[in-house]
C-alpha cells in the first residue's frame, strides 16, 4: 500500500517543535532560574503557598493558571533551542524588561504587592517571555505562511493595528505625560511603528506578544502581583503592550545581528595578510 508523505507544514511544525541539545540547557537553566527566585524570595513564595489548604481540598485553591503558563512556556522555550540565536533574545528580554519595568513602576502605571519599583524577581520573566514569544512567532509564520503574499493586505492590517494601538497607549498614558519616561517610550514606539522592517514578522510578534500577554496580565492583575492605576484585570492597553514590546525586542535583535555582522567583517578585513 502506497503511504503518502505528511503535508510540508505538518513537518515543519514539528520540526519547530523538536528538541534538540541546547533544548536540555536551556530548560535547566529555566529551573535554576525558578529555584533560585524561590530560594532568595524565600518569604515571598511562603506567603503565596499560605493561601493553599494543603489539609483540605487544596485542588480547589491550587493555581492551575500559573501551572498552565509555567508548562506552556517550559515548552515553548525549549522547543528548537540554538544557544547560538536564542542568548541574543535572552539578553535583550532582560534589559528591556527591565526598562519597560523601570517606566511603569515609577510613573505609577502599575505597582507591585512588594512596592518595589521594579522588583528584581519580575525581571527573569520577561526573556522566558521573549523566547516563547519567538517560538509562537515562528509557528504562526508556518500556519499562515501563504497569508505573506498578500502584501498590500498585510500593510493595511499593520498600519491599522499599530496606529490603533499608538491611540490607545495615548489615552492610557495621559496621567502620565509629564514624565520623560513615558516622552521616551512614546518616541520609541513612534519611531518602530513607522520604519517597520517587516509588516508580516510585526505582525506575528505582535499577535504572539499580546496572545501570551493576556494570560499573563490576566494571572498578574486577579492575584493582585501587580496593579494597574485603573484596576483593571487586565486593562486592554496592558495586553497589547506585550505585543508592542515583542516587535521592540525582535527589531533590537536584528539591528544588534546587523552590529555584530559588521564587527565581524571589520575585524576579518583588519587582520593583515601574510607573504608566503
Amino acid at each position: 500500500m502506497r503511504t503518502t508523505n505528511p503535508p510540508s507544514r505538518l513537518r515543519q511544525l514539528v520540526s519547530l517543535l523538536s528538541w534538540t541539545r541546547h533544548s536540555y540547557y536551556l530548560m535547566s537553566a529555566f529551573l535554576l532560574t525558578i529555584g533560585l527566585i524561590i530560594y532568595i524570595w524565600r518569604p515571598l513564595a511562603e506567603e503565596y503557598l499560605s493561601y493553599i489548604d494543603w489539609r483540605g481540598p487544596w485542588w480547589r485553591y491550587f493555581d492551575w493558571l500559573l501551572l498552565g503558563i509555567f508548562l506552556f512556556m517550559s515548552l515553548l522555550i525549549i522547543a528548537r533551542a540554538n544557544l547560538r540565536v536564542d542568548w541574543l533574545i535572552i539578553f535583550i528580554g532582560t534589559f528591556g524588561g527591565l526598562v519597560i519595568e523601570s517606566w511603569g513602576t515609577q510613573t505609577n502605571l502599575w505597582f507591585y504587592y512588594t512596592q518595589e519599583r521594579p522588583p528584581l524577581w519580575i525581571i527573569p520573566a520577561w526573556p522566558i517571555a521573549s523566547l516563547s514569544i519567538d517560538r509562537l512567532a515562528r509557528i504562526l509564520s508556518t500556519l499562515v505562511g501563504k497569508a505573506r503574499q498578500t502584501r498590500a493586505g498585510i500593510k493595511l492590517l499593520y498600519w491599522i493595528t499599530f496606529i490603533s494601538f499608538y491611540l490607545l497607549m495615548l489615552v492610557f498614558v495621559t496621567p502620565t505625560l509629564e514624565k520623560s519616561f513615558t516622552w521616551i517610550a512614546l518616541l520609541l514606539c513612534t519611531i518602530l511603528i513607522l520604519t517597520p522592517t517587516d509588516h508580516f514578522w510585526a505582525l506575528l510578534h505582535f499577535l504572539a506578544g499580546s496572545g501570551l500577554g493576556y494570560f499573563l496580565e490576566l494571572w498578574g492583575t486577579t492575584r493582585q502581583c501587580w496593579t494597574y492605576y485603573t484596576f483593571q484585570t487586565p486593562p486592554l492597553f496592558a495586553v497589547l503592550a506585550h505585543g508592542m514590546a515583542a516587535v521592540a525586542f525582535w527589531r533590537s535583535g536584528l539591528v544588534f545581528q546587523q552590529l555584530l555582522l559588521r564587527i565581524r567583517q571589520n575585524a576579518c578585513g583588519s587582520v593583515p595578510e601574510t607573504s608566503n
